[in-house]
């Protein structure tokens, strides 16, 4: 069994509003709802084995009121409470705080610090573990590419923004207005192809021993997981990779605060968990996911609904 979260979005901040003005987000009490799910965690019997934060862990604006570093001081304090280990994926509100080479330097650092687990590239934030026998959990990168977090001078940088502009010629890189692919926007953000190889590697040595895999990632992979927009760049090769193996049977992500779900055409989940940010005070967005030979059983709290997902 695992614990699942996603868009946490803590700031010390009133309640404000999306980009739109329309959907209310309680950026205070983000981190309130957040510890009623590791009280709620700490509680399962039989325990969690670890818990999936699934990105966007603080909100973007702690960069320009100089709380960066506070804020995230205060998410991981109360996830450190649990005593299992929890897998971070990289949002784009993490990459709005901190540069990605400071990334590598924070708690958000999940990724092992030895072995071949991961890409080579170390700021790459994909790598791979086996939580159970015959169960194997793939994270990936889903702003590998992307102008975030990016050094202006860089190769990544320069790479990712010729790879944005060709699809998107608007002013506002974070606007999807009149794109033929509005999922082009500068808040989402793409693989390369050294994580592709290697997530082709990793999911052949699955299939050869007969694991079931779990991938999480930020950025929905799957257009009916999204709503269109929030989608990762080149998701198309992503899906490729993994309907080219048989071992993956669930791909989560976060990102849309709605959330989503659907059971793509070969067989594999795609679940897009609601997030905290936009979850009012008396509710809460967070699960438990327990995984059984043949399926896997999501109890939801708060907005997110139950759901059984079979292999």
């Amino acid at each position: 069994a695992f614990g699942v979260v996603a868009d946490i979005q803590f700031a010390d901040a009133e309640d404000g509003h999306d980009y739109g003005g329309y959907r209310r987000r309680y950026y205070r009490h983000s981190l309130r709802l957040l510890r009623e799910a590791v009280r709620a965690w700490a509680g399962e019997n039989p325990p969690i084995d670890f818990v999936l934060q699934l990105g966007d862990s603080i909100d973007g604006q702690n960069a320009r009121r100089g709380e960066a570093e506070s804020a995230l001081q205060q998410v991981l304090e109360v996830l450190g409470q649990l005593s299992v280990p929890v897998h971070h994926a990289w949002g784009n509100h993490e990459l709005y705080n901190f540069s990605r080479a400071r990334l590598v330097h924070t708690g958000l650092y999940s990724r092992p610090a030895g072995g071949s687990d991961g890409p080579p590239d170390r700021e790459c934030h994909a790598y791979h573990c086996s939580p159970a026998p015959r169960l194997r959990l793939v994270v990936l990168d889903t702003y590998d590419v992307s102008t975030l977090g990016a050094d202006p001078g860089s190769l990544r940088y320069q790479e990712s923004l010729r790879v944005l502009r060709e699809k998107n010629p608007n002013d506002d890189l974070n606007s999807p207005t009149g794109l033929k692919e509005p999922h082009f926007v500068a808040f989402n953000g793409g693989f390369s192809q050294a994580q592709l190889d290697w997530f082709d590697e990793v999911l052949k040595f699955s299939d050869e021993n007969q694991e079931k895999v779990i991938v999480m990632a930020h950025v929905p992979i799957h257009p009916y997981a999204s709503n269109g927009v929030c989608l990762a760049w080149n998701y198309e090769a992503a899906l490729s990779v993994i309907h080219s193996h048989g071992c993956v049977v669930c791909v989560l992500a976060g990102h849309l605060h709605d959330g989503a779900y659907c059971l793509d055409s070969h067989g594999v989940h795609h679940l897009t968990l609601e997030g905290v940010i936009e979850t009012p005070p008396d509710s809460n967005a967070f699960g438990t996911i327990y995984v059984y030979e043949d399926k896997m059983v999501l109890k939801g709290r708060g907005r997110i609904p139950d759901r059984i997902m079979h292999f």
